[in-house]
């Protein structure tokens, strides 16, 4: 199976994606499929790429970044340029990453304890009315 081609319909089923974002992909030139009239056929670099492309994309590299990145593969120096400049964006990213939990985490902290503080009010606190009726 490794170096047959792959249908767009196979190619959604193996790795959960929608016949428009495989071509969404192909028009930003990340893909480069077969064509045959209306049929693409991705073939198994155009795999290997599909892969890279999600695993980028769920660690939040943008797109652009991708594109440059995978157009590194072919530099001739048995990929070192591409492995350095992946993993620069990759510190930088995790870096961001880290930022971001960081502040998720205050976020949180804080709004338990406006919860608690409002959930403190609310049981000190007689309806209005009420204690007018006793």
């Amino acid at each position: 199976m490794d170096d047959e081609v792959m249908t767009i319909r196979e190619m959604c089923d193996a790795y959960q994606v929608t016949p428009r974002t495989l071509r969404f992909y192909e028009a930003k030139e990340l893909l480069f499929p077969i064509r045959e009239g209306q049929k693409r056929l991705f073939t198994r670099r155009d795999r290997a790429r599909l892969k890279l492309i999600l695993r980028g994309k769920r660690f939040g590299f943008s797109l652009e970044d991708i594109r440059q990145l995978l157009g590194l593969y072919d530099m001739g120096d048995a990929q070192r340029t591409q492995m350095s400049e992946t993993l620069r964006i990759a510190r930088q990213r995790l870096g961001e990453m880290t930022r971001q939990r960081d502040e998720l985490t205050q976020a949180i902290a804080e709004l338990g304890e406006q919860i608690e503080w409002g959930e403190r009010e609310l049981a000190g606190e007689e309806p209005e009315g009420r204690a007018a009726a006793m």
